[in-house]
């Protein structure tokens, strides 16, 4: 039996200034459970800021490529090059990369835009019918970029109110569960918008995977 592919996006490396490890991790976890083999893309730009997660103190800016690297552990294609050919579903856990380096939601909230290099690979997953699965705070990306879509950040959070002023439809969910918007083909998750510890995040990841699959049947 051929496995599916999935498609990841990253931001970085750290909660605080790229992708959530503990997400990602839950993520690539579940994505193999549901039967899914893994490719990494990433934006090959410089981060806007650096924070040293031990201190909390500003470093000097590295790279996205070679940081989302370190969740890869191997090589990341440039999402400039990336493409979707051959590709089942796209993936993109949160962290404040996905706020600051995907889009700049956390610098211009309702207001904000999409790197361009996203917006064409979302659109490009539309294009094709690929499923899109967002968690944390990485649905305010797609509240931008599809009309109307459905979406959770768990709670009746400002950045849910936001994602609605962006056109969005938002939906309360469990820490532990999934939104499957089956018209859009889009499935969120809350991961740490609401959880507590990482078994949420993971519990939350396998009702994504299954949410993906549920659209690929």
């Amino acid at each position: 039996m051929v496995a599916k592919t999935a498609a990841m996006l990253l931001s970085g490396c750290g909660v605080r200034d790229g992708t959530e490890i503990h997400e990602a991790v839950s993520a690539l976890i579940a994505l193999e459970q549901g039967g899914f083999r893994v490719v990494f893309t990433a934006p090959d730009v410089a981060q806007p800021r650096v924070h040293n997660h031990q201190t909390g103190e500003r470093e000097p800016v590295r790279r996205v490529l070679p940081e989302a690297a370190r969740i890869a552990r191997g090589p990341v294609v440039p999402l400039g090059s990336f493409s979707l050919d051959g590709v089942d579903a796209l993936v993109i856990p949160g962290g404040f990369g996905a706020a600051t380096i995907l889009c700049d939601y956390a610098e211009k909230g309702s207001g904000c835009t999409v790197n361009p290099e996203v917006e064409r690979l979302v659109a490009d997953a539309r294009a094709l019918g690929i499923p899109v699965a967002a968690m944390c705070i990485a649905p305010v990306i797609l509240a931008r970029c599809i009309p109307g879509v459905t979406l959770t950040v768990g709670s009746r959070s400002d950045t849910a109110l936001a994602m609605e002023a962006m056109g969005a439809v938002t939906r309360e969910c469990d820490t532990d569960q999934a939104v499957v918007d089956v018209e859009n083909r889009v499935v969120t998750t809350p991961a740490y918008m609401t959880a507590t510890g990482p078994l949420e995040v993971f519990r939350g990841a396998e009702r994504m995977v299954e949410g993906i699959n549920s659209l690929l049947q």
